[in-house]
């Protein structure tokens, strides 16, 4: 519907759309997808939002388990971001991949919904170790770029701006992102969709970082604490074939009034 005017809000991805980094398990997680909604509500207070994204998910696994009960819930939006653990498997394949965020757009669309989706930052400048996946990025954000523009889909292209990279942005796993950055994707993706009140105020800089630069040891020692705490875990997780999101279902499957939590939280 034009003019940000929408109804039935569903998100589908993975741990970026569950919205892991902004709150935890305990306490409640909120996320890009929440705030988005919660936008959109400010346009359209009657819209309901489902969100059925799970940790872990790889794109094929996103289309399997989300995109059949997403037409369920009849969407007039839905935003579509998943990919990224993807690239981070050692067998990644961006032609793949991407053929499964398409056949997600192609679907959505055509069933009648605006979809947005987002490009992605390369991580590499917040985590130099992991230098080795920039190309593996700059080839799937080439391949959703040519997506969504064949389907129609609102991107936001965040990849080009450089306050998409300030670690303050970004949780401690380096892999999430903070409050801040959830806020930030969701506006992004509220400027893409044209949602009244929207601007690209989400590309400018943070603003000045007022914390002591850290010298080499004290960078080095960090680079290692990071890849004890975060890393490691993951790779461990890989090579015992386990997911985070292992016996995980969506937070939200049912469309709910923006604010009204699930059953059971």
């Amino acid at each position: 519907m034009s003019n940000g005017q929408y109804v039935r809000y569903v998100a589908l991805g993975d741990s970026q759309t569950e919205g892991v980094g902004d709150g935890d398990d305990i306490a409640g997680l909120r996320g890009f997808a929440d705030r988005l909604a919660e936008r959109i509500a400010a346009v359209s207070p009657e819209v309901r939002y489902a969100n059925l994204a799970v940790r872990g998910r790889l794109a094929g696994q996103v289309r399997a388990e989300q995109l059949g009960p997403a037409l369920a819930l009849r969407p007039d939006v839905a935003t579509v971001v998943a990919g990224v653990n993807d690239l981070l498997r050692p067998r990644f394949d961006p032609d793949e991949t991407a053929a499964h965020v398409e056949a997600m757009f192609a679907a959505l669309t055509g069933a009648g919904a605006r979809v947005a989706t987002v490009t992605f930052p390369d991580i590499t400048r917040i985590a130099p170790i992991a230098r080795p996946v920039a190309p593996r990025i700059a080839a799937l954000n080439d391949r959703i770029r040519v997506a969504a523009a064949r389907h129609g889909v609102a991107l936001a292209e965040t990849s080009p701006h450089a306050a998409a990279t300030d670690p303050r942005l970004w949780a401690a796993d380096r892999l999430h992102a903070s409050p801040l950055g959830h806020d930030r994707i969701s506006a992004a993706l509220a400027h893409a969709l044209d949602l009244p009140g929207s601007d690209d105020s989400w590309t400018r800089d943070v603003g000045p970082d007022t914390a002591a630069p850290a010298g080499a040891v004290r960078t080095a020692a960090a680079e290692l604490r990071w890849a004890a705490g975060f890393l490691g875990p993951w790779l461990l997780r890989r090579l015992r074939g386990r997911s985070s999101g292992d016996g995980r279902a969506a937070r939200r499957p049912e469309l709910l009034p923006v604010g009204m939590p699930p059953v059971g939280l």
